[in-house]
């Protein structure tokens, strides 16, 4: 990863960490893994989509993922977000319910969630890369102390975001973040994971977009068209 690859816009508060020896340690480890011919997703030029299509000085939502998709195709930089032409993930179809049971947005036939990214709508994964057929294969080699770093940028800019915390992996990451307690002047919403295995155990009836919504508005910053 070099300082090259990173959106100008994250460079003040990523440049650091990445002259790290644990990050310069994760940079050869994924070449190599490349090199004895492991196939890793998504691929080279798509792993800071989140930040590249959300400079930090527009981020309004931070939804933060786990790691990437490890099917072939699927996962392009942005968590839970699919291309056009991928069959929707079923995290994603309940992502949807939820969206439809919130804000009356129907159900999409496509899982791309770019147009909320470009709406500042960072939707980032803790682990930004995984081994193919291999979920969390990736996890404790050295992205979170990047993605840690990521969302202290935003919670230490000061605009009031939400950040939406889905699942356990989700809030344990939060906790890490300085300003991000009872009392900030950010809001945190947390629930159940999207996922099958637990979304009728606190996921759905959440409203998250609405609040979301609600709060932004609030705050003179306006508000995101989730049917985007």
């Amino acid at each position: 990863m070099s300082a090259e690859s990173i959106p100008e816009s994250w460079k003040d508060a990523l440049e650091p960490v990445l002259a790290t020896p644990e990050a310069r340690k994760l940079g050869g480890w994924l070449r190599a893994e490349e090199e004895a011919g492991k196939v890793i997703y998504p691929p080279r030029g798509q792993r800071l989509a989140a930040l590249a299509m959300t400079p930090l000085n527009q981020v309004r939502v931070v939804i933060l993922g786990q790691d990437p998709y490890h099917g072939a195709g699927q996962a392009h930089g942005l968590c839970f977000s699919v291309a056009h032409g991928v069959k929707t993930p079923p995290s994603l179809v309940n992502i949807y319910k939820e969206l439809e049971s919130d804000c009356g947005i129907p159900r999409r036939d496509h899982g791309d969630l770019s147009g909320w990214a470009e709406q500042g709508v960072l939707l980032l994964n803790n682990t930004l890369t995984v081994e193919a057929g291999q979920a969390g294969s990736h996890a404790g080699r050295g992205w979170d102390a990047i993605t840690d770093a990521v969302v202290q940028a935003v919670v230490d800019r000061g605009d009031p975001t939400v950040f939406i915390l889905w699942g356990s992996h989700a809030r344990k990451k939060a906790s890490r973040v300085k300003g991000l307690g009872a009392g900030e002047h950010h809001l945190v919403l947390t629930s159940a994971h999207p996922s099958p295995l637990s979304a009728h155990s606190g996921f759905f009836g959440t409203r998250p977009f609405s609040q979301a919504n609600a709060f932004l508005e609030r705050h003179g910053r306006g508000v995101v068209d989730w049917s985007a």
